[in-house]
């Protein structure tokens, strides 16, 4: 009988990893971050979509719905996202975050503008929008796997519609 419930408890938890394998993950982190992101921003798990060279994740609160662009090596190259509320973006770019906060700062604002892009040598970062609908790209170019078009992935964020 313990040898049954050793068997089923090492499914469940092969079974359990298994899932996660694509899960969510920082700004160029690796998909072996599971859950992380999720969990920091109080979202569930609502599609994988795979496509040529990348696959998508998506999770999603109340709030807020977060793309994650991961490589077939399972680097987050590409985060976006759309909601009532902008997300904890130093969650999301991870390491990058001090470089955007840097570049960010020395962006001037232009009042009536509502779209915003921040570039440095190693991210780009674009943000438009108003109150109530706000939404992002970040991307990092050298991240970028062969063939896969950031114009694309640009264009598919700005008809997606809010959660």
């Amino acid at each position: 009988m313990k040898l049954k419930h050793a068997i089923f408890y090492s499914l469940v938890l092969v079974m359990s990893l298994g899932s996660n394998r694509w899960a969510n993950a920082t700004l160029a982190g690796t998909a072996a971050t599971i859950d992380t992101d999720r969990q920091a921003l109080k979202a569930v798990h609502r599609a994988t979509t795979p496509h040529t060279g990348y696959t998508v994740q998506e999770i999603a609160s109340d709030a807020v719905a977060v793309r994650e662009y991961l490589s077939i090596s399972g680097v987050v190259f590409a985060v976006s996202w759309a909601g009532n509320v902008q997300p904890d973006l130093t969650q999301l770019f991870g390491s990058y975050w001090a470089e955007y906060s840097a570049a960010e700062q020395k962006v001037a604002r232009e009042f009536g503008h509502r779209r915003r892009h921040v570039a440095t040598n190693n991210i780009v970062v674009e943000t438009w929008g108003h109150m109530r609908n706000l939404r992002g790209l970040a991307y990092v170019p050298s991240l970028v796997p062969p063939g896969v078009s950031i114009g694309k992935i640009q264009q598919s964020e700005t008809a997606t519609r809010i959660p």
